[in-house]
């Protein structure tokens, strides 16, 4: 009895420290509880700067890169045209001696006299007329060049045509330019346009005629109308498709390049010109005829390079046939060699509208050039202008 009465006082404290011991804990359970959420809170937030710190650092570093990649080509392009400027006063320098004036040479081929635009012309030291492109590699064309094509023009190879002062049809500048590429303004060769001197009439009559029917030459405000519609892109093409078709006027096209190149690149450059305009028109160009005069004319490029400052003509005659030239040599009086003639006459005459007229040319300082060397002749009367030349 004694023993039992002793062990429950055991028992009760026994009993009361298990119930303390499990609000102790339940205690910290609770304490503990409360903790948690808001560990879980600290972490989200952690999470959500070192996200954000990570976007700003990406867009930063981002913006940098593209800043930097500007800069980098827009340094490229500086150092490219500084290197090109520095080879042109090289060219420059190396090619003074082909021509002894005694002053320099002008680098415009107008000059204003009396409010009108007049063709500079220049001799050099053999007497020969000269005119200025205002480049610094081939600075001068010749005013009137002989050309002497074959009456056989689907020959090649064999047959050479002879440019010199005494043989030939001798053809009268009418304008020139320089062709560049790309938004740097790389100079890609000069260009010339010229018409046979004896058709400068029919040229004449026609531009005449289409401002005032009844007069053989123009006045200012006559040749101003002439050189807005002829600037005019629509109203130019017409113009000038109608004279290649019609006119029956003999011109060429002297391309001397001041670089380096070859072939491929020019044919290429002609090509995409041609292919251009004639997908605008597919019922009158989309025939396979056009097509295959298209792959002859391709193949009369099928060659190597082509050296700086030698000479191209692509001739054009009465009924609209291709002839090409090259100037193997490069001398004075040297026999050119034809390349190879197009019969189709569509493959000269959008070659030719390539840089006479249109929304977009080969080269627009040519085609104004060229305008301004039209205005010299329509203020003349009709007939004068080859007397003058010869």
């Amino acid at each position: 009895m004694l023993r039992q009465m002793s062990l429950r006082p055991v028992a009760r404290a026994s009993g009361h420290a298990h119930c303390a011991c499990t609000a102790r804990i339940a205690a910290r359970r609770t304490f503990t509880a409360k903790p948690t959420r808001a560990t879980e809170d600290f972490s989200l937030n952690k999470l959500h700067n070192k996200r954000r710190d990570y976007e700003r650092n990406r867009t930063a570093f981002l913006s940098a890169g593209a800043i930097a990649g500007i800069a980098s080509f827009i340094y490229t392009a500086y150092k490219l045209k500084v290197a090109l400027a520095a080879q042109s006063d090289s060219d420059k320098s190396s090619s003074a001696g082909s021509i002894r004036l005694d002053s320099p040479i002008p680098t415009e081929a107008f000059k204003t006299e009396a409010g009108e635009q007049r063709k500079v012309v220049l001799r050099d030291d053999e007497g020969h007329e000269i005119v200025p492109t205002g480049n610094s590699v081939v600075q001068t064309f010749p005013r009137t060049i002989d050309v002497k094509l074959p009456t056989d023009t689907r020959a090649v190879g064999s047959i050479e045509a002879i440019i010199s002062s005494n043989e030939g049809t001798e053809y009268t500048l009418v304008g020139l330019g320089t062709r560049t590429v790309t938004f740097l303004g790389i100079q890609v060769y000069v260009v010339g346009f010229y018409v046979a001197t004896q058709d400068i009439a029919k040229l004449q009559t026609y531009l005449v005629k289409k401002v005032n029917s009844l007069a053989t030459t123009l006045i200012p405000s006559e040749k101003e109308s002439l050189r807005k519609s002829l600037l005019d892109p629509a109203e130019g093409e017409e113009t000038w498709d109608t004279i290649l078709r019609d006119a029956g006027c003999r011109s060429a096209f002297r391309i001397t390049p001041v670089k380096d190149t070859d072939f491929g690149h020019l044919r290429d450059g002609f090509v995409r010109a041609i292919t251009a305009r004639s997908q605008r028109d597919s019922q009158k160009y989309g025939d396979e005829q056009f097509g295959e005069a298209l792959k002859e004319f391709k193949n009369l490029f099928a060659r190597g390079s082509v050296p700086k400052q030698k000479e191209m003509l692509m001739c054009r005659d009465q009924l609209g046939r291709l002839s090409v030239l090259y100037d193997e040599e490069a001398t004075k009086g040297a026999r050119s060699q034809i390349m190879g003639s197009v019969q189709d006459e569509r493959i000269s005459r959008l070659l030719w509208l390539n840089y006479l007229a249109g929304n977009k040319v080969a080269s627009e300082p040519a085609r104004q050039n060229i305008i301004n060397g039209v205005m010299e002749f329509v203020e003349r009367p009709v007939g004068t202008v080859a007397t003058q030349v010869l």
